[in-house]
Formats: C-alpha cells, structure tokens, sequence
C-alpha cells in the first residue's frame, strides 16, 4: 500500500461518522453488534434479531478502471459476465482489497451501500438490484463487518442521493 493510499484510508469515515450523517437527514435506523461476519454464510449465522432484506454488495471494476458497488439480495447468483453486459462496463471482475479502502474506505467482508460515504469524488457508481426495494427494512454493514444496521428503502435512497450516489436501478 503506499503512502497515498493508507492516508486515503485513514480519512476513511467511522461508523459514528455515518450514524451522525443519518440523524442529519433525518433517517432512523436501527444497530446491532455481532461478531465480525465476512461471508453471506457467516452472517445468516448472528441475525437472530435482524428482520428484513439482506444484501451482497459487489464492488467491481472493468479494465478501464471504471468501478461499481453493486447491492442485490444475498442469495442472488450473479453472472459477472451478464452483469458487465447490463452495466455497460464489458468484461468486469471484482476489484482488490487495496482499491476497496481507497476508494470506499473499507475492509473486505464489509462492503455496504454506506460506504459511498468515503467515495468523495464520484469515481465508483453505485447500482440497486429494484427488488431491494420491496424490503423494509435492508441491512448492511455500517462500514464495518461487527454491526448491521437497518434502514428503510427510502432512506437508504435519501442518504445515496446527499452523499452524491445516485442509484443506478438494475433487475437481477
């Protein structure tokens, strides 16, 4: 990692950051802590008390450069190649570890819509499996892989549109 890239991570926001962002719009949601989670599997298994829709969020690049956080259903099967078809993006794989904290500032195992937060400059697009939107509430990582937290679909789309995120609405 360079130089460049762990200040990148270091300006990266907290959770309590996001948590504050979320009570200055307005947006209720609901936490809880668990062990850290880092796969579907791993976090089916701490959600005694979690109703609601929960995701896999995909953050993918193509050989341009070009990224994309994409978030649909957890149990989803997702063909990359289909799905760098539908985003335009041709030939799509997902991007490493090191541009993942660059870009959105977190860890692998904890990739969330919410950390467009940290992407300041617009560089990654954010998509929405539509369905997602049936679900009330949708839990995520609050960019760290110990705590979900639930949000109505509306919010989460109030909170994508003021970090500058507008979705991209795709059927998976």
């Amino acid at each position: 990692m360079s130089e460049t890239d762990s200040e990148d991570a270091s300006k990266a926001a907290t959770p309590q950051q996001l948590f504050d962002c979320f009570e200055r719009l307005g947006i209720e949601t609901r936490t809880v802590e668990h062990a850290p989670v880092f796969t579907v599997e791993e976090a089916k298994t701490v959600r005694d008390d979690l109703p609601g829709g929960h995701s896999k969020n995909l953050f993918l690049r193509n050989k341009k450069g070009e990224m994309w956080l994409v978030t649909c259903f957890e149990d989803r099967k997702i063909d990359l190649k289909a799905l760098g078809a539908t985003l335009g993006a041709g030939r799509i794989s997902f991007g490493s570890p090191d541009r993942l904290r660059q870009y959105l500032g977190v860890e692998p195992g904890a990739v969330t819509p919410f950390a467009v937060i940290n992407d300041l400059e617009g560089k990654v697009k954010f998509v929405l499996d539509r369905g997602m939107l049936e679900e009330n509430p949708l839990n995520f990582h609050p960019l760290v892989n110990s705590m979900t937290t639930a949000i109505g679909p509306q919010d989460l789309i109030r909170f994508l549109e003021a970090e500058n995120h507008v979705p991209d609405f795709i059927d998976l």
